[in-house]
């Protein structure tokens, strides 16, 4: 998923997505661990998407309290 799409996705979403590929992570530890094969491109994959959702989660953290502090301001 490119960045475009999860800045569409709400905060819920977003938070709901990051629980969805910090499962994956997992799963794909154990799997190495177990001795099964997995693809080594995998873990790069799956780290990279959860870094990228993270920078979304936290552009859309910075804007929001930006906004807000904009409001507080205006109101004054």
């Amino acid at each position: 998923m490119n960045a475009k799409e999860l800045r569409a996705k709400s905060a819920a979403d977003l938070q709901d997505e990051l629980l969805k590929l910090r499962k994956e992570q997992f799963s794909i530890r154990m799997q190495s661990a177990t001795g099964q094969t997995v693809k080594p491109s995998e873990y790069g994959r799956v780290r990279k998407s959860i870094a990228r959702l993270k920078t979304v989660m936290g552009q859309k953290l910075v804007s929001e309290k930006l906004v807000s502090e904009k409001l507080v301001s205006e109101k004054k």
